[in-house]
């Protein structure tokens, strides 16, 4: 028995030190770009690249758009799609949102505060080639 209790007592210590090192989750914390979720979108001939995008109600995100080939254009509405007219808006955007044009090779930044559950449309709105109609995304609010 005497010969197993120094065995225990490294045992006993070695678990102490190791409970004591283990990572412990740490209270949620703000990044520089203050709690912004930021999103990489790429547009390029005839589509957006991350698209379905998807993003938790109450989300303040960031939709870094870059145009690879030429320029494109980036539109989305307020309203989740099948939304009846004159209902809040499920996305609020930080300034008045319209059709935005990137030129090739540059990056716009669209803000918004994702508020109401639901499925938003986006399209290119320059256009960028034959097949420029079917250049669509969906972004995604989830409750």
């Amino acid at each position: 028995m005497r010969s197993k209790l120094p065995l225990l007592l490294l045992i006993a210590a070695t678990l102490s030190l190791a409970s004591s090192t283990i990572a412990r989750p740490s209270s949620p914390s703000t990044d520089s770009t203050g709690g912004v979720q930021v999103i990489e979108v790429t547009a390029k001939k005839y589509e957006f690249d991350s698209s379905p995008i998807r993003v938790k109600q109450g989300a303040k995100v960031q939709l870094k758009i870059t145009a690879k080939d030429h320029a494109h254009g980036f539109t989305i509405s307020e309203l989740a799609d099948g939304a009846a007219v004159g209902s809040k808006p499920g996305l609020v955007f930080s300034s008045p949102q319209d059709c935005t044009k990137i030129e090739e090779g540059q990056t716009a930044t669209i803000e918004f505060v994702a508020q109401t559950p639901g499925t938003y449309s986006f399209r290119c709105c320059v256009h960028c080639g034959w097949h420029h109609r079917a250049m669509k995304g969906e972004l995604i609010v989830e409750p």
